[in-house]
């Protein structure tokens, strides 16, 4: 047997045994351990006995909860209607008879039931038509002493789980499961160790874990349920926030053998180059990176804003710092044809730069995959790589053959697109490089403490002066031939416009429109008159390329697209975007798409199209969504997207409502930033608990970051134990 009992196999729990264990395997739980900590999804609250005249009368005034009843069996009988069994079990209690009614397992319940017997029934309640109080396939608890001790069923706030259906097979329900599960906290408890350190316990007035396990299972009363669950939330949230302080203490302790000042009148000309102000936030943004630039220890910055804001002409003069102290910088973009446009928009920066001061000649290559070169082509590009100021690339910066010089700062566009190894790899090709991060996601206040919680961050909040807001529209697909005439009526003001759809070709599956299908279509229909050009996710990036060079030369009036244009492309006067069948795009994918427009000074609109009753039930909607749990977005969830962006352009709105429809894994990945998931904490809602584990989690890594003083020696077998993968990636920026 395993040293510790916790870890010894199902199979010695009463009633389950060696078959029952290779079910209970199955599904992930293979240890007393995972029993343990297997929790209910649900408790009700059965603890409320009443007599059946009271739970009459309490059905009379609206009461729709669960009510239990204890009373003795008088009769039993079994009906025919339409064909099925119908069992009735009629009880008595000083209150009156009552029914319990049964659809299905008539013999099973029939067997069970014996006049004279005495049962607590829990259930909700109701009238029948002859108006008898009635219990529809309740639960119940068999009574051999009239005691209300003892119970599985009733009697108590009772634990509900997810039975696979592997257990099902074996003939476990929430019953039997119950019983195995008591069991194991009362002979293995004593065995669980603690995973919070005292002193935190105290200032939180928490239970002890095994003490939290039991009313997790068993509860005695609602406020130790909601204590044991927040002791489990606070747990978890406490172990990915010292996570994060390690990431960021292990950042600030390394020593880079570089300060990266501005040292000649490089930036200051580029800034006389441009075509536009900087905003005040962005001059903000760039005061804290340069403050960073020139620390001995590299920078580990997220630079996050709206779609437009500006976010990459900040990223390009942090490249020209580390230029004008002769290193080289990595932009690294998701795509691409992103990194495409990167590479050409910079070149254009720095070709104005030297023309106007011609001793500030700077070098810019692009580094894609996809294809096979020669020797001479791989040659070329080894001589580039070295002789480059900023590098542009995709995935294949990541390759090993690939070689820089001198790499002083690594930027990274949407960085959530890339895995922490990913990014690991790239890091690791310079020496303790400076690290910018960009997001345009804009990532809520929870998201910042947790999974971004070791960078520092900048937010641009201010948009372009004289950039007008986008309008955005939702319509029903029966609107698209007066859609179609707007498209017309605005290309006479120099307007063009991207058509979005979902897919490349038609599925016989989804029914969704497809990009090629309604180029054709289109093209020879209503926009016969107009020169419309077709981009998708299946060609290559070169032909990509020459298609968004000829709608931004305005070969083009209108551009059929998928979602390939989702992320960075920038053409100014597109000022138009229809989006089809926006109900089956997701909230921050139909922001990024809006961002494709409103480039230029003159008010863009954004149509949203639906399914003429989709659209015309979102119309009437109105629910405030800043106050709804995860659950009750769950129910409206298409509604909101759609809801939320006619109403909102603010991307942080948009972010937070976003949160909640699909929670941090979904929108960021908490696997690809080098996180464990959260079981327990909601993100969402547990804003307080967040703040609290992560002030508790920095101050201690702070004072003890080896976690070596007794009262954290438990924080450190703990993480050594259960985390020992995430650690590795304990020092990626």
């Amino acid at each position: 047997m395993p040293e510790n009992p916790l870890n010894s196999s199902l199979q010695f729990i009463p009633k389950v045994g060696p078959k029952r264990a290779e079910a209970f395997a199955k599904v992930g739980l293979r240890s007393i351990r995972d029993l343990l900590f297997y929790f209910p999804f649900k408790h009700l609250d059965r603890t409320k006995i009443v007599s059946s005249s009271q739970a009459y009368q309490h059905l009379l005034n609206g009461y729709d909860g669960e009510i239990t009843v204890i009373g003795k069996v008088y009769d039993t009988s079994v009906k025919n209607f339409k064909g099925r069994g119908i069992l009735t079990v009629v009880f008595n209690d000083p209150g009156g008879f009552f029914d319990c009614v049964w659809f299905q397992g008539i013999k099973f319940f029939q067997d069970r039931f014996k006049a004279g017997q005495t049962y607590a029934i829990s259930a909700k309640p109701s009238i029948s038509k002859y108006g008898q109080l009635q219990f529809i396939h309740p639960d119940f608890d068999y009574l051999t002493n009239e005691e209300s001790t003892g119970f599985y069923n009733t009697g108590k706030i009772i634990p509900f789980y997810k039975i696979p259906g592997e257990l099902k097979l074996k003939n476990i329900g929430d019953l039997s499961l119950r019983k195995m599960i008591d069991f194991a906290i009362s002979k293995y408890s004593g065995y669980i160790e603690e995973t919070i350190p005292v002193y935190l316990l105290e200032k939180y007035n928490l239970p002890a874990l095994k003490e939290s396990i039991r009313s997790l299972h068993f509860p005695d009363s609602q406020e130790e349920l909601n204590r044991s669950w927040q002791r489990l939330k606070y747990e978890e949230l406490l172990y990915l926030e010292i996570l994060v302080a390690l990431r960021k203490e292990k950042n600030n302790s390394v020593i880079k053998t570089r300060s990266l000042k501005v040292k000649t009148s490089l930036v200051a000309d580029f800034l006389k180059t441009l075509p536009f102000e900087l905003t005040q936030s962005q001059l903000n943004a760039l005061k804290e990176i340069r403050q960073d630039l020139a620390l001995e220890r590299p920078m580990n910055r997220l630079l996050q804003g709206d779609v437009g804001s500006g976010k990459t002409i900040v990223a390009v003069i942090a490249m020209l710092i580390a230029a004008d102290n002769g290193y080289q910088s990595v932009l690294m973009a998701p795509t691409e044809i992103l990194a495409d446009q990167h590479a050409k928009n910079i070149s254009g920066y720095l070709s104005r730069l030297a023309e106007k001061f011609p001793q500030h000649q700077l070098k810019l290559t692009l580094l894609l995959g996809g294809r096979s070169k020669s020797v001479k082509e791989k040659t070329r590009e080894k001589n580039e790589l070295k002789e480059a100021n900023i590098i542009i690339g995709t995935h294949a910066l990541f390759e090993e053959n690939v070689e820089f010089e001198n790499v002083g700062l690594v930027v990274i566009d949407e960085q959530h697109r890339f895995g922490v190894a990913q990014r690991g790899k790239l890091l690791s090709k310079g020496a303790n490089p400076d690290v910018l991060i960009m997001s345009a996601t804009p990532i809520p206040r929870t998201l910042s403490m947790t999974v971004y919680g070791d960078l520092d961050t900048s937010v641009i909040s201010e948009m372009p002066k004289d950039r007008l807001p986008v309008k955005t529209y939702l319509r029903g697909e029966s609107s698209l031939p007066k859609i179609y005439q707007f498209v017309k009526d605005k290309l006479q003001e120099g307007y063009q416009s991207f058509i979005v759809y979902p897919l490349v070709e038609e599925s016989e599956k989804v029914e969704l429109k497809a990009a090629e299908t309604y180029y054709s279509e289109l093209s020879e229909g209503y926009l016969k008159d107009l020169n419309v050009g077709l981009i998708h996710g299946k060609m290559k990036w070169q032909q990509k390329e020459e298609i968004m060079l000829l709608f931004a030369a305005k070969k083009y009036d209108v551009l059929i697209s998928t979602t390939v244009i989702e992320v960075g492309i920038d053409i100014p006067d597109a000022n138009i975007i229809i989006i089809n069948d926006a109900h089956q795009f997701g909230l921050a994918q139909l922001h990024q798409l809006r961002g494709r427009v409103g480039r230029g000074k003159v008010q863009a609109h954004c149509i949203l199209v639906t399914k003429d009753e989709l659209a015309a039930s979102v119309t009437r909607f109105s629910r405030n969504t800043e106050y709804m749990t995860s659950a009750q977005l769950e129910k409206f969830k298409t509604a909101v997207r759609l809801n939320t962006m006619v109403t909102n352009n603010d991307g942080f709105k948009v972010a937070e409502v976003d949160l909640k429809l699909r929670g941090p894994g979904d929108i960021f990945g908490i696997k690809q930033s080098g996180y464990p998931e959260l079981k327990y904490a909601d993100i969402t809602v547990d804003e307080e608990l967040i703040s609290s584990a992560r002030e508790d989690a920095f101050s201690i890594i702070r004072k003890d970051i080896h976690l070596r003083t007794p009262e954290n020696s438990v924080l450190r077998k703990n993480l050594l134990t259960h985390f020992s993968d995430v650690l590795r990636f304990s020092t990626v920026g």
